[in-house]
């Protein structure tokens, strides 16, 4: 509150911040926000510091016998492991697929590890692997190595999966989270919160008027398709965990520019918004898993805007902000009805385990 009978300005960068102590693992820790950051910054980014891990992208850029070669991974644990949609197989596909992407590298090798709970049920299973070979098969991927363990009933969740993938960069682009300037245009390539709601509808039980279901889908080929049409792409990434305002603030603080967003050009289904609305949740925060979000140079928005509406998964792209120098490592929203707040990190988690 402020004390000589102004308002404080929520831009100036004042306003308090939760501070929590843990000394065991919960939830948020899982989120993506503010509690992952900790665990990042505390512990893992001590153990394991060089210079790939230090640039915290969705992979490590590696050059190996002058080959730029993209390495990532990521484990699954979304619970149901079927939802509208898809289901934790197609999942950890196309996630891994999408990691590999964001650096602009074309995937080619999965490795997947299944860690599977005493009583799961061998037809679902085999409906599990059978989603993962198709995904893989489209995506033009191929799983060649992975490993097998089981934990005994009660000390699992029926199925988690981690995936590893390997692709290779072989286009003259220079993709990275530090690259954003000012002046750049912010492109999301469609509707956001689609996933997360998926999830929800199908754990709770509700029904929403209008079918959710998530969005899952490899855009490697979607990637493709922008950098054909330029390759003046300077950042790249899917807003899966915290949603489009944690993946604009990471790209904010990681390129040290402020980034400012229009409300009124974000879309979001109906189905979606009225959703969030009953749940008191904000779509900006809500798990997507076919979406990017790119930061390009404004002389190439358009060529590679037109270029992503004529790819089905970029039909819906919009530019929806952009790069400046005001605000330093802040996420500004411009309000439907005129104002401005700053778009925060979550400090926890909105909906556990949606990946």
């Amino acid at each position: 509150m402020a004390t000589n009978g102004t308002a404080p300005d929520p831009l100036n960068g004042s306003c308090p911040v939760p501070i929590a102590e843990h000394g065991r693992i919960v939830l948020g820790h899982g989120s993506g926000g503010k509690l992952s950051g900790e665990l990042l910054q505390d512990i893992f980014l001590p153990a394991f510091d060089n210079e790939h891990l230090a640039r915290l992208g969705d992979q490590a850029m590696l050059d190996v016998n002058r080959t730029r070669l993209a390495f990532t991974t990521d484990s699954f644990v979304v619970t149901p492991i079927f939802f509208p949609g898809g289901d934790i197989g197609q999942l950890a596909i196309n996630g891994t697929i999408n990691d590999l992407a964001m650096g602009g590298a074309r995937p080619l090798y999965i490795a997947a590890a299944f860690i599977l709970e005493e009583g799961l049920e061998i037809d679902e299973l085999r409906r599990v692997v059978e989603s993962m070979r198709a995904a893989a098969a489209a995506a033009g991927v191929q799983v060649v190595t992975g490993d097998t363990k089981v934990v005994e009933r009660g000390k699992g969740d029926k199925l988690f999966i981690t995936t590893t993938g390997l692709g290779i960069v072989d286009k003259p682009v220079a993709i990275s989270a530090d690259r954003a300037r000012p002046g750049d245009k912010v492109i999301l390539s469609g509707t956001i919160g689609d996933h997360g709601m998926a999830i929800m509808s199908r754990r709770e039980n509700l029904e929403f008027e209008g079918t959710i279901e998530s969005d899952s889908a490899a855009l490697n080929g979607l990637v493709s398709t922008m950098i054909a049409a330029s390759p003046d792409i300077h950042c790249l990434r899917d807003p899966t965990r915290g949603g489009v305002a944690t993946t604009l603030n990471e790209l904010a603080v990681a390129s040290a520019v402020g980034i400012e967003i229009d409300e009124k050009e974000i879309p979001v289904r109906e189905a979606v918004r009225g959703a969030c609305e009953i749940m008191g949740l904000d779509p900006l925060y809500v798990a997507n898993e076919g979406k990017l979000v790119a930061i390009v140079a404004p002389d190439a928005a358009d060529s590679i805007l037109s270029a992503m509406r004529s790819h089905p998964l970029g039909k819906d792209a919009a530019i929806v902000g952009e790069v400046l120098a005001e605000h330093p490592r802040m996420v500004v929203l411009k309000t439907t009805i005129g104002g401005r707040r700053i778009v925060d990190v979550l400090f926890g988690e909105q909906l556990p385990r949606i990946c």
